[in-house]
């Protein structure tokens, strides 16, 4: 999927919170990966329970529903709790989100927008990870993004939002109370616009708007410079390339003009630096494939800012990426880190404490969090995600790589595991790790009960001022089958391979639902089956599940039969692997 096919619902605007530590190296990890529903897009992270741990809230891209996951301060979050903003359950889309304190009670709420809807809606914070039912505030038009910033001076916070159907901008003046008074209306001429960033850029004291978009082959961002009650005038107008999709505002060269970076789906990064008078220079493009989602920090603690992003490096999946700045307004080539799905909004913020800024990439039907390790990288990057594991039994070791790329050396000074894991005896990480080496973390799964089951390793090192984690999941069962794996071995395409049978044993002394018998993988329509277990196995009972193999094409075909139980749980996969001649 592009990135780029509806530039209306990737608008991000990026409030820049830099952190200024004294490491040098920026290593990216998905540490935690948190079930959301319904595609999350944009999100933003602040504290909405007053424990001092960054929580985070996303709105869904195929429903009118917001997500809000708290924080437990390590890189996870607790389960998420939603809210309806129109309160009918209907579908539609929830866009963007942002994040602030409307009514000046010290509690922080949330403004959104569902684009399939012509209102701002505002969830006032009960300080206590809750909120208030979603208000609604008419716009004109129907916004598809929404930021903040007080755009008429008089130190109380408003809305902006980017609305279709009117091709306009949106100003909504808050009343310090929670409410806001009529939308103002501003088209900025040329292109309609379908990204913003914010800020002063004549240093007049005034917020102002840079408005990018496209029509047909035209593409240009149009500088809206603020008239101090919520109106614009248009500034300078300059060309960009295909397909604008996020604008990140900062000062790049630390000289106290704010630049622009501009993601143009459709290849590169656009670079203009500012002349602190509301102009620009000529934008300096940087080839990246399909760029979204800009955000501006100090991702390497060298005082400079950097950019985090999403491209497409290799294939068509969104990735975590990042550019580190020079400090003069240029940028180093890209890196990528694996994560991400499709179309999504990448957001920072320091989600273990340690002083270093984070990724969130809500990717799929989940969040995917990756730790700033700095001189600490983990392979794999992912998850560590065991095969589903009889209930009293050890688990073959799944080992975990760390690497210390920094020029000095690595102090450990614990490693904690937590759940139903526990560390191998193949484990070489010890209390040290010299500069340029690696050592291995080696762990079990031993299941006491049946399950779902999830924990933590954390690792406590002198690289980082709170523990590192790397998240732990696993399924329990009572099921056993024989054999684990079936070869067809080499089939002429077009036709059925002889049958091979699986046993499916109900170990426990409860029965066991089976609510579905799945194949899946790369070629699963190569394979079928037929079986004798129902919906129900009963206690020390078994089964028979016969699979045959019938190949589509040549090549090595490969899939996995899953054997699920209530609520989708994997309780047993039986790898099928054939070629096709």
């Amino acid at each position: 999927m592009r990135l780029f096919r509806n530039a209306k619902a990737l608008i991000f605007l990026v409030l820049t919170i830099i952190v200024f530590t004294a490491f040098a190296s920026a290593q990216f990890e998905t540490r935690s990966t948190s079930s959301v529903m319904n595609q999350p897009e944009s999100s933003a992270v602040a504290d909405f329970n007053h424990d001092g741990k960054p929580d985070l809230v996303t709105g869904l891209g195929l429903s009118s529903k917001l997500a809000v996951l708290l924080g437990n301060g390590d890189g996870t979050f607790r389960a998420a709790t939603y809210y309806d903003l129109d309160g009918l359950g209907r579908n539609g889309s929830a866009s963007s989100v942002a994040v602030t304190d409307f009514n000046r009670d010290g509690n922080m709420d949330i403004v959104a927008v569902d684009r399939l809807t012509t209102n701002v809606y505002l969830l006032l914070g009960n300080g206590d990870g809750t909120f208030q039912p979603p208000q609604p505030f008419a716009t004109i038009g129907r916004p598809f993004f929404i930021g903040s910033g007080d755009f008429n001076g008089d130190g109380l916070t408003d809305v902006i939002t980017v609305n279709d159907l009117c091709e306009c901008i949106n100003v909504l003046l808050g009343n310090g109370d929670g409410t806001f008074q009529a939308p103002i209306r501003t088209n900025p001429g040329g292109v309609p616009p379908s990204v913003i960033g914010i800020g002063d850029f004549n240093h007049d004291g005034k917020l102002d708007v840079a408005a990018a978009g496209q029509q047909f082959t035209l593409s240009e961002v149009v500088i809206l410079l603020g008239n101090g009650d919520g109106t614009f005038q248009s500034g300078a107008t300059y060309s960009l390339g295909p397909s604008p999709e996020s604008i990140a505002v900062a000062d790049f060269r630390r000289i106290g003009k704010l630049d622009l970076a501009i993601a143009n789906g459709f290849g590169e990064i656009s670079v203009l630096l500012g002349n602190g008078d509301g102009t620009f220079q000529t934008p300096v493009d940087y080839p990246v494939p399909f760029a979204t989602s800009l955000n501006p920090a100090d991702l390497n603690g060298d005082g400079k800012i950097d950019l985090a992003l999403l491209a497409e490096p290799v294939s068509n999946i969104a990735t975590a990426s990042i550019m580190l700045g020079n400090g003069d307004g240029t940028f180093q080539p890209l890196m990528s880190f694996s994560s991400g799905n499709g179309d999504t909004f990448l957001t920072v913020g320091d989600l273990n404490q340690d002083g270093r800024t984070d990724l969130i990439v809500p990717s799929g039907l989940g969040v995917d969090v990756l730790l700033n390790t700095g001189v600490v990288a983990f392979s794999p990057t992912t998850p560590i995600s065991f095969n589903p594991q009889l209930v009293g039994t050890a688990s073959t070791p799944l080992n975990v790589t760390l690497t210390n790329t920094g020029v000095n050396t690595l102090s450990m000074e614990a490693t904690k595991v937590t759940g139903p894991f526990q560390l191998g005896g193949d484990t070489t990480c010890a209390t040290s790790v010299p500069a340029g080496a690696t050592c291995t973390l080696s762990v079990i799964f031993e299941p006491s009960g049946t399950g779902v089951k999830s924990g933590l390793i954390q690792i406590s090192d002198d690289a980082s001022t709170k523990p590192q984690v790397i998240e732990l999941s696993g399924t329990g069962t009572v099921l056993t089958v024989s054999p684990s794996s079936l070869n067809f071995g080499s089939q002429k395409v077009g036709t059925k391979s002889t049958p091979q049978d699986i046993t499916v044993t109900n170990t426990g002394h409860n029965g066991v639902t089976v609510s579905s018998l799945t194949i899946a993988g790369n070629t699963p329509f190569d394979y079928s089956q037929t079986n004798t277990c129902g919906k129900r196995i009963a206690p020390e009972a078994s089964c028979t599940i016969t699979v045959t193999f019938g190949p589509l094409a040549k090549g090595t075909r490969s899939a996995t039969l899953e054997i699920l139980g209530s609520g989708a749980i994997e309780y047993q996969l039986v790898a099928l692997i054939g070629i096709g001649d």
